[in-house]
This record gives C-alpha cells, sequence and structure tokens, in this order.
C-alpha cells in the first residue's frame, strides 16, 4: 500500500529535528512521489525559521517533534507551494498524523486541521507581515551567516545570494563527449519528450538544465554513460587542472565522480588516474559513476587524504582535492547545511583542508600541479588558507584562482586554485 506522501515527509523531517541527520540519505531510500517529498523535506527545512515564525501566532507552546514536522509540512505547502490544491494540502497532512497511529493522534491532528485552516484563511496577511520581518527570519538564515556574508559581500549581494539560497536546485546534466556528441544527445531527448536549456554560465552545448520531475535514470543514456549529473561550478577546478592524456592524475577526494569522469575525458582514456575516497557509502557512489561512464581505466582507491596516499613513494603529475568544507556555495542543494555552521565547524574544516594540502603535496612531481577546490564562500577556508599555506610552502606557487558566486554565475558557488610545484 502506499504510504502518504505527507507522512513520509515528517517522518524525514522529525529525524532531522531530533538528530540532524542528512534528509538526502533518507530521501535515497524513498520510492513513491520522491520529487514530491523532496521537495516537502527541503522545502521546509530551508524555509525553518519562517515557518516557526508564522506558526507561533498560532500555538502557544511548541509540539512534540512529529507533530511539529506535519504542522511544517502543512504550513509550508500552504504558504510556499503554488502547485498544490489548498483542499490537498490541509486534508492530506492530517491524515498523516491520524495514519501514524500517534498515542494522541486525534487531538493532534485537531489541532494541526485548525492552525492550517487559520494559515490559509490569513494566508495574504501572514505573507505580507513575513516581508517585514528581519532578514533571518524572512529569508530562512541564520543570523550569524548573514552578518559573515555582508562583511565579506555587501548587503545587496547577501540578499540576493539568501533569496538564491531558498529556491529548488536544478538538476544539471553534463554531457560526456567521448560517449556521445551534444547534438546527438539533445535529439534522443527530444525524441524522449525531454525538452532541455542549455546552462548559460559556460560550455551551453554541454551542461544542460533537465525539466524538474524527469527522473535521471529515465534520461536517455544514463545506462550508457552519455552524460553526468554535475552543476557547471564543478568544471572550474578540473579546468584549471588541465589533466593531459597520459599524464598521472589523482582525484583525491573523488565522490561521488563527476569530476572524475570529467577528468577522465580530458584524458581521453589515456595515462593513470587514481580516484581516492575515505567514506565506503561514497566509495560506492563513486564506483556506480566510474562504472556507469565506462572509464575502467580509473583506479578506485580507499584513502584518507587528511593521511597522505596509501601508495608509499607514489607520484603525480596532477592533483585535485576538492576537500571538505561548509558547503555555503551550495545551501540550495545541502539545505540543512545552514543550520550547522558555526564557529567551531569552521576551524574544524580549516584544519583539515590544511592537512589535505600538506600530505597530498608530497605526492606532486617536480613541476607537477596541484588545484585546491572547495563549495564553500568562506574566505578563511579559500583565500586566506590557500594564501597562508603557500607562504610556508615556498615549493609551491600560487599561479590562479578563481571564485563563483551563485547570483552572479546562475551555478554553485565554487572556489579554485592552482597551485605549480618547483621544477
Amino acid at each position: 500500500m502506499k504510504k502518504n506522501s505527507r507522512l513520509v515527509a515528517a517522518e524525514i523531517i522529525t529525524r532531522w529535528i531530533e538528530s540532524e541527520s542528512f534528509p538526502d540519505r533518507q530521501l535515497a531510500e524513498v520510492t513513491d512521489d520522491r520529487a514530491f517529498v523532496t521537495e516537502l523535506v527541503y522545502g521546509v527545512i530551508r524555509r525553518k525559521l519562517a515557518l516557526e515564525y508564522i506558526e507561533q501566532k498560532f500555538i502557544p507552546r511548541r509540539p512534540e517533534d512529529f507533530i511539529l514536522a506535519a504542522l511544517h509540512v502543512g504550513v509550508y505547502q500552504l504558504c510556499f507551494m503554488d502547485n498544490v490544491e489548498e483542499f490537498a494540502a490541509v486534508h492530506e497532512t492530517v491524515e498523516a498524523i491520524k495514519s501514524r497511529r500517534h498515542k494522541d493522534a486525534l487531538r493532534a491532528s485537531g489541532m494541526v486541521n485548525a492552525v492550517l485552516r487559520n494559515v490559509q484563511e490569513e494566508k495574504a496577511a501572514i505573507l505580507l507581515n513575513l516581508k517585514k520581518q528581519p532578514d533571518d527570519i524572512r529569508l530562512s538564515h541564520p543570523e550569524q551567516l548573514i552578518h559573515r556574508w555582508v562583511k565579506q559581500y555587501g548587503e545587496r549581494d547577501t540578499l540576493q545570494l539568501c533569496e538564491w539560497n531558498n529556491q529548488p536546485a536544478e538538476t544539471i546534466l553534463r554531457v560526456e563527449p567521448a560517449r556521445i556528441s551534444p547534438a546527438e544527445f539533445k535529439k534522443a531527448l527530444k525524441a524522449a519528450g525531454i525538452d532541455v536549456i542549455p546552462h548559460p554560465f559556460q560550455s551551453p552545448e554541454t551542461f544542460l538544465i533537465l525539466p524538474r520531475g524527469v527522473p535521471v535514470t529515465k534520461v536517455p543514456g544514463y545506462g550508457d554513460g552519455w552524460f553526468v549529473v554535475q552543476d557547471p561550478a564543478t568544471s572550474v577546478s578540473v579546468e584549471l587542472l588541465d589533466p593531459r592524456p597520459g599524464e598521472s592524475v589523482l582525484d583525491a577526494c573523488a565522490a561521488p565522480g563527476g569530476k572524475t569522469a570529467m577528468i577522465a575525458g580530458m584524458m581521453e582514456g589515456k595515462g593513470e588516474l587514481v580516484a581516492m575516497d575515505v567514506y565506503d557509502d561514497r566509495l560506492d557512489t563513486l564506483k556506480d559513476t566510474i562504472t556507469r561512464t565506462g572509464w575502467d581505466f580509473v583506479q578506485i582507491l580507499k584513502g584518507d587524504a587528511a593521511k597522505g596516499l596509501p601508495m608509499a613513494g607514489k607520484m603525480f603529475d596532477a592533483i585535485l582535492l576538492d576537500v571538505p568544507c561548509l558547503n555555503t556555495g551550495v545551501l540550495r542543494r545541502r539545505v540543512d547545511a545552514r543550520w550547522r555552521i558555526n564557529r567551531e565547524r569552521i576551524e574544524l574544516l580549516k584544519k583539515t583542508q590544511w592537512q589535505i594540502l600538506t600530505a597530498m603535496s608530497k605526492c606532486v612531481k617536480a613541476g607537477g600541479r596541484m588545484v585546491y577546490s572547495t563549495c564553500s564562500l568562506e574566505v578563511e577556508e579559500n583565500e586566506e588558507l590557500v594564501s597562508r599555506w603557500a607562504r610556508e610552502h615556498k615549493e609551491f606557487r600560487l599561479v590562479k584562482a578563481k571564485r563563483l558566486f551563485p547570483p552572479k554565475t546562475g551555478t554553485d558557488g565554487a572556489y579554485a586554485a592552482l597551485l605549480i610545484r618547483a621544477e
């Protein structure tokens, strides 16, 4: 029997509230109405502060976690989803509470029903009043994060960034030209009734925006490796690395494998390409990507880049370091990340990033190159860290760096820096 989609979403959100579990991992297990459930879960987590502000007018005290999650699901549909009938939003959310056989389901469902009907009746006034609230509530971002960005980017760019982060992210496909030409891929998509839009950032023939609601696995050529799901921002670090046929290349933090596949294509399948990651579940995803795209010359390796390469004495012409970071450039996609940012986490990540740079730099050949990249917008993880590292490691020279700011590029946020070792 098909499970109520609102119930599925509320249960995922409940687990997130209780344990800060990663919602994307739970969503990966959803089989029915995945696109709708994903929008509910991600939308509620994005709009957390706005939802709490709206609801506090109608409830005297915070309900238990599941009831709060279900209430969030209902209010989010009414206030932020134009493609859902209001009757369905109210009725199905209330039914979700009843179907869980909660010990106090009758009272809880009655309370949620009353709140949702009040929100439905006062929706116009609620949304108008929400626009007058402080930026952290109106845009549902932590106040400290907004202040941090205002110092770096100014108020106007910060507000644009927050608004960008609250939009659902597109699914973008990068065509693998070694498998099929962009023109032929577009023909196959058209024949399947899928209308894609070229991404305007760069290589518009290569990066294509998939219509919402189209499962990636149903796109022509999925099993043949014609494409990978990849935002154009990820190409910047690979292009800076400039891998060439016949070289020895290491992708040191490789999962989920989009950059690895791009490197393999630029190498034309010739040379040595090692793709490394530390966690088993991420290695599984990496293996799936490499298998699907057919780059069988890629060697997959388990290893912690911060602790060095588990291949004694091995040296490379080029190394890509896509290091762990705060993910502030991809908050549209990693919706829960905004709520996990604090000073302690920043300091811990900076330590890890420094360790990875230092450990992997020992594996770069004389005259070789290394690219450090993040999907972060924070100067501490990017410009400041790389400049300081280069000053302390005179054998490397910082040659070039690039930063992408989402509202201006229309891509995820990213930073990449090219470091070259002396001959």
